[in-house]
């Protein structure tokens, strides 16, 4: 994992104190981290833009034309007829607090229409310390961020904008330099998979998630396939009715006595009554719950009880909230400050783990918060959500802790749809379970 900050001006004022150097040095490694990545990968007089503001962002610019000049073909006039290998923008970097004026917005207009390789010192221009973005927002291929990562980098709307993500190193180990934080980055090192290194076990041993099977038949099954396939010993699925199901899943009208945690809402619907289900509930089984329980008038109960992952969707979470009486706000706005409304909650609620779906998930429990940004738009399918509540249910009923299960299920639902190598329109739930057992 690594270490987010919603600003490092802190840590900057830290290392200066604390390690005895200069913002005059510091600006020269973030130029020589830029210069070096430059030169690993473009060759001699490859023609360079670079575009520098007033502050220090602009300060970083001009350092890096002086490191590489000699060496490439350098030019700050963006109105000459030079063809551009590459264009970096350094025009105000992650110190930008205030809209951005038209000659700025026409500048980045022509910047992002060039075929060059784009890349932005420490955050495109135009993307603001709380991941929101101004619509001519500089469009990067790489961004080469300063000293440590930015939360902002990693909002929903700046996943198109960010391109492959570097940290510079200032001239101090990040060990040094960073500070613990409550957000944190996951990383595909991250991912702990429920091996079994045990040889003397069965069935029994892996747990027994039951699932409750609603109105929308498929979303179970597909949630309990998730699961089966994620390691989990047994499943089953609870109906009132019989129903056709794969013949490796159970099915059942009441609670199996050996089950060892619950996934309610994919495809409930109507199916079950009130009373049915507080039957079901009366318990206290770790519950994973997405979907329609989100509406139910239950829901508030049982964000009470301890061992509960939440999993909505943008929509859903703004629907959260307000029977939450925490925000009575629109999806657009939700999705423009992700980072305060999930901190809302979490304070909130600090027993419920939260997993807000989107381009970039984020779990968040109590002071606790991480970002997942291994998503692909291969996900952005029905029965998506189904896979990864069947994910979270499957380690919740081997043992895992609430949070455990949420970040590795995550890990592994991304980094899966990543492994599907046909086109990335093609992919189903079905697909995704397949990539489960390759990780």
């Amino acid at each position: 994992m690594q270490n987010l900050y919603q600003e490092v001006n802190t840590l900057d004022h830290r290392a200066v104190e604390k390690f005895a150097l200069s913002e005059a040095i510091m600006m020269e490694h973030a130029a020589l981290s830029m210069a070096q990545w430059i030169q690993a990968r473009f060759e001699r007089n490859t023609s360079i833009l670079i575009v520098c503001g007033s502050g220090n962002n602009g300060a970083d610019g001009r350092i890096l034309a002086r490191q590489l000049e000699g060496d490439y073909r350098i030019s700050f006039d963006h109105q000459s007829d030079l063809h551009y290998d590459v264009i970096v923008d350094a025009l105000f970097g992650s110190g930008l607090n205030r809209p951005l004026d038209s000659a700025t917005r026409a500048l980045l207009d022509i910047l992002n229409a060039s075929d060059a390789f784009k890349i932005a010192c420490d955050v495109p221009t135009g993307l603001f310390a709380d991941g929101t973005l101004d619509p001519h927002a500089f469009k990067a291929d790489l961004t080469i961020t300063m000293g440590a990562l930015k939360r902002s980098l990693f909002s929903d709307t700046a996943k198109e904008y960010v391109g492959k993500i570097h940290v510079a190193n200032l001239g101090i180990s990040r060990s040094r330099y960073e500070i613990p934080s409550p957000w944190q980055l996951l990383d595909p090192s991250d991912l702990s998979l429920p091996m079994r290194t045990q040889t003397s076990t069965h069935k029994g041993s892996y747990g027994h998630l039951a699932l409750v099977c609603g109105e929308k038949i498929g979303a179970s099954v597909i949630a309990g396939s998730a699961a089966l396939r994620f390691g989990t010993g047994l499943v089953t699925l609870l109906s009132n009715e019989n129903v056709h199901i794969p013949y490796d899943l159970m099915q059942s009208h009441s609670l199996p006595s050996t089950s060892t945690a619950i996934a309610l809402g994919m495809g409930l619907g109507s199916e079950f009554c009130d009373d049915e289900l507080t039957c079901l509930l009366d318990n206290t089984l770790p519950l994973v719950l997405d979907a329609d329980i989100f509406y139910h008038p239950m829901f508030l109960k049982l964000l009470h009880r301890g061992g509960v992952v939440l999993t909505p969707h943008p929509k859903e979470f703004t629907q959260i909230l307000r029977i939450c009486g925490i925000a009575d706000i629109t999806i657009q706005t939700l999705q423009n400050d992700r980072f305060r409304y999930v901190e809302q909650f979490c304070t909130a609620f600090p027993n419920a783990i939260l997993l807000l779906k989107g381009a970039n998930v984020i779990i968040g429990q109590y002071e606790r918060y991480f970002i997942n940004p291994h998503g692909t738009a291969a996900l952005a399918k029905g029965g998506s959500g189904d896979v990864l509540s069947g994910l979270i249910g499957a380690l919740l009923a081997q043992g895992y802790t609430p949070l455990d299960a949420a970040l590795q299920s995550s890990l592994a639902h991304t980094l899966a749809a990543q492994k599907f190598d046909k086109n990335n329109y093609a992919l189903t739930p079905f697909d995704l379970i397949e990539r489960i057992s390759a990780l």
